[in-house]
């Protein structure tokens, strides 16, 4: 029975399991992008986002490097310790978490394995420039408690405060043509 058991093997021991993973999360903290099987992106999902989240915790130089020595006591790999905490950690500082994505590819055709790829998210420039651009328009935030009577408040008078600006506008469009017309009166009268 494997009641309780979270923990996804992947076909392999402890030992192999680690390998597997530490070896695919410094190739995904490298490259940015990797593409594998969907049961291995689940499960490095789990191992490379609490390591990331190491990145964050700068408070003091001994957390710094105390940090630094518990990411590559996981990765094994000097270079993409250092890629992690120097261009991916800056990065993702303002992010709460979900640093990862994964997309499903399809099947592969030599096994039929579902292929998926796993990508940090902040390094896609397709998504990052969309989102950029209409963060930039209005800034979102999240409604956490019913709407209260104040906002609806606040919207009636913002359409009103709407409507006398373009009444305004149509008075001010007008006003030159009455000038017009009143210049042109002045003309015929001189003559």
């Amino acid at each position: 029975m494997r009641h309780g058991d979270k923990i996804n093997n992947l076909g392999r021991t402890k030992a192999h399991r680690e390998a597997l993973l530490a070896n695919l999360a410094s190739q995904l903290i490298t490259k940015k992008r990797i593409v594998t099987t969907l049961a291995k992106a689940k499960a490095l999902r789990k191992y490379v986002e609490p390591l990331i989240t190491k990145t964050k915790k700068n408070d003091s130089v001994n957390a710094i490097s105390h940090n630094h020595r518990l990411v590559f006591s996981y990765l094994k790999d000097k270079l993409a310790v250092k890629e992690l905490f120097t261009v991916v950690g800056p990065k993702i500082a303002t992010r709460p978490g979900g640093y990862t994505r994964i997309i499903k590819l399809g099947i592969r055709v030599g096994d039929n394995a579902e292929t998926a790829m796993i990508e940090l998210v902040d390094f896609n420039e397709i998504y990052g420039n969309s989102i950029a651009t209409s963060s930039d328009d209005s800034a979102k935030k999240t409604r956490r408690s019913r709407r209260s009577t104040k906002s609806t408040k606040d919207e009636t008078t913002a359409a009103a405060d709407a409507n006398e600006i373009s009444d305004a506008t149509v008075v001010e469009e007008s006003a030159p043509v009455e000038e017009k017309k009143a210049e042109e009166t002045k003309e015929e009268g001189a003559e």
